[in-house]
């Protein structure tokens, strides 16, 4: 009876380790958060996107306010395309401003938001008229390592 109850509990430990598993990896998958609400679409150029993914989390002020749902390359233009699923909620002006961004020094990387004034909001379909690509932190270095390879040259 006594080898029975610590089976049983041992079991049960085993169990919650990997129901606590599951729910780390869909927490780090960006499983968690996903909405099947009402939507629009809307479809943004950028000349870079770095580390940039489907599913990434798209923010305004900090609040997740849509999804990316789709990557592609344009061969009219050769930049990629990213389309985005906006949570029906919220509406932003015709001029706002999308970028990529990193959270924190080497952190996920998500498209942030930055309303403009105008008074016509975007609808479904629309495209952002205003993008700023990726910074990627290799050509940051290089730049800067050249600006002091030059500096050193003049003197």
């Amino acid at each position: 009876m006594q080898r029975t109850m610590m089976d049983f509990w041992v079991g049960l430990f085993v169990i919650a380790g990997i129901g606590a598993l599951l729910i780390l990896g869909m927490k780090v998958g960006n499983l968690t958060t996903y909405q099947t609400g009402e939507s629009y679409t809307l479809v943004g150029n950028f000349e870079n996107i770095g580390g940039l993914k489907v599913r990434a989390p798209v923010k305004s002020a900090g609040v997740v306010v849509g999804r990316v749902a789709d990557i592609q390359f344009s061969l009219e233009t050769y930049d990629a395309v990213v389309t985005i699923n906006m949570d029906a909620r919220y509406q932003f002006p015709q001029d706002t401003f999308a970028s990529i961004l990193t959270s924190g020094l080497l952190g996920e990387q998500y498209v942030g938001l930055l309303p403009g004034g105008d008074d016509a909001m975007l609808s479904d379909g629309d495209r952002f008229m205003k993008t700023n690509s990726a910074i990627v932190l290799e050509d940051m270095i290089g730049r800067f390592l050249f600006d002091k390879a030059s500096e050193d040259k003049d003197f």
